[in-house]
């Protein structure tokens, strides 16, 4: 490539993000919460037969939940109102299959109601997972019946439960199944305007396509479609109003391939080091990580699963709390000039993008030994870029443009060492 850099005329037409979609974005760090019937069933994907009786959490605390997610530095936090097998845990009143039904409380308790209490006392965004697949309503089978169900079911989660972050569609189970989409996203739309609509009927943000949190690179933040499920290699058809702008999420589970908790199965837990690759190949690829940690059938979440997790908080807080040297600012040239020569080996660039994605080639060069030495180079920077360096001796890092459309803002431009 030249180095003269390339433009588009300044009134090039790009897809641009809502407000909302730009503070979504910004918390960059998401936890699931895989809970409910299959948890006290020693599986995945219950049939929606098993006996409200065997939900009894004894010792759940909500709190623990939300607050360890915040500790380890998430900000939000996203619950499986109501998985496959169509047990609710919310006291709804379209079925009987829910907590109301179970001897946790009496049938008192309401696990939604205390998952957004706690998210709302320690400040942390609250979303739900709504499954559209029931395997346990009768109705399924009726496609009109089921929708005047579902949507039921969806509007007491959507007025009752106070402002949601992001609603999460699940296209598992329902390849093939036309649901009423416009009348669902219109609910969404109505009751919580500004939550983020997960991967399905007009979402404003889609599904990465994989289940180990790992986006690929570049991955950019516009898309037309997105694979609706592990199980089906064919893309969703979203409804024309769409937006273009539709930013990627990362979803896996703390223990490989499994969402629920499952007794004796600690040596799946997923290493730090694992952990610290996805978080550079989700967040640090421009999209957003949700991480699921799942409570165990006491209603907690286990310690060796909270521990792995402020494990990780801990050290992103680590290697990227104290940059070295920072800037931003417009042009095809910044450069950075570090107080003394120093080793370095991250550098983090985040792009302006409320103006959408203007940068399409940039290069890093490292100043050393008197002369310019090219680094490493990338295309898309989007929302945040993380570039892992083989440690080099440095006192001055410059990072070059070298094709963008229109005028790009860098937003930040940080470098790092994590010795």
């Amino acid at each position: 490539m030249n180095n003269e850099l390339k433009k588009q005329p300044t009134d090039y037409v790009m897809a641009l993000p809502t407000p909302e979609q730009l503070a979504w974005q910004d918390k960059e760090l998401g936890l699931f919460c895989h809970f409910g019937m299959n948890t006290f069933c020693d599986q995945e994907w219950g049939e929606g037969n098993d006996s409200p009786a065997l939900f009894n959490p004894t010792e759940l605390d909500a709190r623990q939940w939300v607050r360890t997610a915040k500790e380890a530095g998430f900000r939000y936090f996203v619950l499986t109102a109501k998985h496959h097998d169509g047990f609710c845990l919310w006291p709804t009143s379209t079925t009987d299959y829910s907590v109301a039904s179970s001897p946790r409380k009496n049938g008192q308790g309401d696990v939604v109601r205390e998952c957004a209490n706690a998210c709302r006392e320690e400040g942390v965004g609250f979303g739900i997972y709504v499954s559209p697949w029931d395997r346990h309503e009768p109705c399924y089978s009726d496609p009109q019946k089921y929708d005047d169900f579902y949507c039921r079911q969806l509007e007491e989660l959507l007025t009752g439960y106070g402002p949601l972050v992001e609603i999460w569609f699940d296209g598992a189970g329902s390849e093939g199944r036309e649901y009423d989409w416009r009348r669902i996203i219109g609910l969404v739309k109505q009751h919580q305007p500004e939550a983020m609509i997960f991967n399905m009927g007009a979402p404003t943000i889609r599904w990465v396509g994989n289940e180990d949190g790992l986006a690929p690179y570049p991955c950019w933040n516009t898309a037309k479609t997105a694979k609706g499920s592990m199980f089906s290699e064919a893309s969703l058809q979203w409804l024309p109003e769409t937006p273009d702008w539709v930013p990627a999420e990362c979803d896996v589970p703390i223990r490989k391939d499994h969402w629920f908790w499952h007794p004796n199965d600690e040596s799946s837990l997923l290493t730090l080091e694992q952990l610290m690759d996805i978080y550079y190949r989700s967040v640090g690829h421009g999209a957003t990580l949700l991480l699921n940690v799942s409570p165990d059938d006491r209603g907690l979440l286990p310690e060796i699963d909270a521990k792995r997790l402020l494990e990780l908080g801990e050290e992103i807080r680590r290697r990227f709390s104290h940059p070295l040297a920072e800037t931003g600012g417009s042009g095809e040239l910044l450069e950075l000039e570090l107080v003394e020569a120093a080793l370095i080996d991250h550098v983090v660039l985040m792009e302006d993008i409320a103006y959408g994605e203007r940068v399409r080639q940039y290069v890093l060069e490292v100043h050393a030994d008197g002369e310019w030495k090219e680094l490493v180079h990338g295309s898309a920077i989007g929302h945040k870029k993380i570039d892992v360096l083989t440690p080099v001796n440095a006192d001055k890092i410059r990072l070059r443009l070298t094709e963008s459309v229109a005028n790009p803002i860098i937003r930040k431009f940080a470098v790092y060492s994590s010795q």
